[in-house]
């Protein structure tokens, strides 16, 4: 390497990476992780107690940097830095530890570092084993233990923990996220130093997994707050570095590989390890086995009445809902969901998309929307071109709406379709459903809500009228 390479992998962990590992494939995704690694030692050296969660798929190259590359260029600016690093199992934490150690003895890492050398032998009186090593000169040390583990002797300016459960098993057991939790905070906490800092990286699995307890605490006073950050494999809305539906890291997991894993894993597991969102396992206000799925042998052959069902957001900005509308049908005394559209519009898209609709559905005569931001804007433009538009005003906040029709929902009454080509859009649907109200959108939650009450209503109050 020539002294300006030497330079810049001394100064920054993403050039360091490359440096120590040339075919180390790097997306904007990591360049922003080492960054924010960066910038977390920065701050435990300056006695600052950082706090910092970072959430990513599987097999996406978090560890490489988080476990193997930052402790070593850690210890190259901060040879009297005290490391306890943490994962699900010993031998896992031994061999991050061994990793550490090769990095650290790489003819690169010297000429990068050449002031930090690894004992060779025992006769300068420095540990190296595969559980504890010490930094020759310094006051620095590394330590390996599996969640659960003893920690006594030493104390830490960095925790770092990564991926402290090790599979769905041991996620779905109580006893062992509530013995996570405790190590964490009897044993594992307790041996940070003054100003230390606590870095989790994981895979979610379940709601109360470690990073969900930690990020829960947070809101009681006293607690630590965290800066957290999310990486979900496909983005559910635009972000600095991605639009909405790209892949997280697509120079390894393109888009349609991501599509493929979802449809194989399913949507529970989905939502947990790929877009870092959890789920209860039954679901939220609606739970996964209330739904029922109708085919078009079961599809009654007449119907009461068909209506469509709109929840128009009120500008295209990141971060804001969705439009969805839907179309749903009544027969007797159940409710069938026949179609669905659900994406960010600007105000002409969303009368582009209402008029579609009602082309491809002439049978629904009634087109609900809520009156509210550009609902009202919607209802004056469009109100004398589409016939049948009806204004519906909401009431109760929007969980309130969902549980007082989630009783259609338990009592099997609301039949949606199947997951099938002809309708790809009802894993989206069934994922946000009964991830309500933990997930990042509620626009289908709405526009169904609307259309059940307003179905509902035809016969009396509607399921809403108490409230």
């Amino acid at each position: 390497m020539n002294a300006a390479m030497i330079e810049l992998a001394r100064r920054n962990l993403m050039a360091f990476t490359l440096a120590t590992k040339p075919d180390y494939k790097a997306g904007w995704v990591h360049r922003e992780i080492c960054a924010r690694l960066m910038r977390f030692m920065l701050d435990a050296r300056a006695g600052k107690s950082p706090r910092m969660i970072i959430t990513m798929p599987p097999r996406h190259g978090k560890s490489e940097l988080v476990s193997r590359r930052f402790p070593a260029w850690c210890f190259g600016i901060w040879p009297d830095c005290n490391i306890i690093a943490a994962s699900y199992g010993d031998n896992l934490a031994r061999r991050m530890n061994k990793d550490v150690q090769r990095i650290m003895d790489l003819p690169e890492y010297v000429e990068i570092f050449p002031d930090i050398r690894l004992t060779k032998s025992k006769r300068d009186g420095s540990i190296r084993t595969s559980e504890f090593f010490e930094i020759p000169g310094h006051s620095g040390s590394y330590r390996s233990t599996g969640v659960g583990g003893g920690i006594t002797g030493m104390g830490a300016d960095i925790l770092n923990i990564d991926d402290p459960i090790k599979d769905r098993k041991s996620a779905d057991s109580p006893t062992i996220r509530e013995g996570v939790m405790d190590w964490y905070a009897s044993t594992a906490y307790p041996r940070l130093s003054p100003g230390g800092g606590v870095l989790v990286t994981q895979t979610r699995w379940h709601e109360n997994d470690l990073a969900g307890r930690l990020m829960e605490a947070q809101t009681q006073e006293g607690m630590d707050r965290w800066t957290v950050v999310n990486y979900p494999a496909i983005s559910e809305h635009d972000e600095t570095h991605r639009k909405a539906g790209e892949a997280l890291h697509p120079e390894r997991y393109r888009l349609d590989m991501l599509k493929r894993i979802r449809a194989n894993v399913g949507e529970y597991e989905w939502s947990a390890l790929y877009q870092q969102r959890p789920t209860p396992r039954g679901g939220g206000v609606f739970k996964r086995e209330w739904l029922r799925t109708w085919t078009r042998a079961t599809l009654p052959a007449v119907f009461d009445t068909m209506v469509q069902s709109w929840d128009f957001t009120f500008k295209d900005a990141q971060n804001s809902d969705n439009v969805s509308g839907q179309v749903w049908m009544k027969s007797g005394g159940n409710f069938y969901l026949m179609d669905c559209v659900a994406e960010k519009m600007d105000f002409v898209s969303q009368q582009r998309a209402m008029r579609a609709m009602t082309l491809k559905w002439p049978d629904a005569y009634g087109k609900v929307v809520e009156d509210k931001a550009n609902g009202s804007a919607i209802i004056s433009s469009l109100g004398s071109a589409i016939p049948g538009i009806v204004p519906y005003t909401p009431r109760g906040s929007k969980t309130a709406r969902a549980y007082a029709v989630s009783p259609l929902f338990e009592a099997g009454n609301v039949f949606i379709p199947p997951m099938d080509t002809e309708h790809p859009w009802v894993a989206d649907y069934v994922a946000e459903i009964t991830s309500f109200p933990n997930a990042p959108h509620d626009d289908r939650v709405d526009a169904t809500t609307q259309a059940l009450d307003y179905l509902c209503a035809g016969s009396g109050r509607g399921v809403l009228g108490i409230l």
